[in-house]
């Protein structure tokens, strides 16, 4: 009985030391390896960027595009798709009625977990789509440059979804598309003999 207590306590004392000391510190290094970020480029695409390594694992072409993953024995890995196509208005911005539809989407097709983000991703006018789709979370970057349009989608596929979101955040916002830079907004300039507004009094 004596021997059956020790072996009981060692196991608690070793499942405590899984549980509160091993498992966190092998889940972040996990995690860092995971997110740690590998130079990709694809002259043909016009694109130069990072890719997180959890993602970073087969690389196949798929129409207009490529696509890249990590395969899984069962369920879908993280992945990454990118599709490039030709810019023909030569637009260095989405326009306002895109932006609107996208940002409307997720409303408007009840579509579940939905965020809209408008931003610049490396100086090209760009907007970030999450939405929960075919079971896992896929995050969609939009870049625009005068010469091509991007559309990168990202999900983690069955794996851990806080890791892998921050793996395809990162990797999203690291895409540069190749060409010259856009050019800043215009500012606007007051008409020459234009009269000043009066001061009320």
């Amino acid at each position: 009985m004596a021997l059956g207590i020790v072996v009981i306590g060692v196991g608690v004392l070793l499942g405590e030391f899984v549980l509160v000391k091993w498992y966190p510190r092998h889940q972040a290094d996990v995690a860092d390896a995971a997110q740690k970020l590998l130079p990709y480029q694809n002259q043909e695409l016009g694109i130069d960027m990072q890719v997180a390594a959890g993602i970073y694992g087969k690389v196949e072409n798929v129409a207009g595009g490529v696509r890249i993953y990590r395969p899984k024995m069962f369920g879908n890995g993280p992945s990454l798709t990118i599709i490039s196509q030709a810019n023909p208005d030569g637009a260095a911005a989405f326009s306002a009625q895109l932006l609107a539809e996208w940002e409307a989407a997720g409303a408007n097709q009840n579509i579940p977990r939905y965020s809209f983000e408008k931003t610049q991703i490396n100086g090209r006018d760009a907007a970030l789509v999450w939405q929960f789709k075919d079971v896992a979370m896929l995050v969609t970057a939009h870049i625009i440059s005068p010469d091509r349009i991007i559309q990168a989608d990202c999900t983690p596929g069955v794996e851990d979804e806080n890791t892998y979101m921050q793996a395809c955040d990162e990797t999203l916002r690291s895409i540069k598309l190749a060409g010259p830079s856009t050019p800043p907004p215009a500012e606007l300039t007051p008409t020459t003999g234009a009269t000043p507004p009066q001061r009320i009094q």
